[in-house]
């Protein structure tokens, strides 16, 4: 039995659905060649950099019920953080990347890094571009992400996401 699990880091990403079919085809393939039946699916639009993820703490929740292996296209769907990787190993929970299935510990150790370190790269890379177009006098952010009313709705999401954290925490 395997669990699946999809994630991209955008809204925009999740809305035109073309990285999610193609993790979910590349996961289809792996189940098939292995025999494997799917019982549960879960997907999030949420960043790899972010480890508390509602629908991943699902995913892993029903595959230790089920006994079932948890299933993800590439290793850094599941997190770029090499640390939350080692206790999902350590928590003895299976999984298979299927860009690398014959994974075993040591390279999942391995890969689990380059991801971490991955997304430092793309972060720094990011960081120093804003830096370089804010030098050139370019003005940066949303002038539409400051009226009244998108600022009650980003009040309104940390009001969830807060309720979100202190419910896990009580859990």
């Amino acid at each position: 039995n395997l669990v699946s699990y999809f994630r991209v880091s955008t809204q925009k990403q999740g809305a035109s659905g073309l990285g999610l079919e193609a993790q979910r085809a590349t996961v289809a393939d792996y189940a098939k060649r292995a025999g494997g039946t799917i019982v549960a699916e879960f997907t999030e639009v949420e960043s790899g950099k972010k480890n508390s993820r509602v629908q991943l703490a699902e995913a892993i929740a029903a595959a230790k019920r089920t006994g079932a292996t948890l299933v993800i296209a590439k290793l850094d769907r599941l997190a770029r953080n090499a640390a939350f990787i080692f206790a999902l190993r350590d928590a003895g929970v299976c999984f298979v990347a299927c860009d690398i299935p014959e994974a075993n510990t040591l390279t999942v150790g391995i890969f689990a890094v380059m991801a971490q370190h991955e997304a430092e790269v793309i972060s720094k890379r990011t960081k120093d571009a804003l830096a370089a177009r804010k030098a050139r006098g370019l003005k940066l952010g949303t002038p539409a992400n400051l009226t009244l009313e998108a600022r009650r709705k980003g009040s309104e999401a940390r009001k969830v996401i807060a309720r979100s954290h202190k419910a896990n925490r009580q859990a």
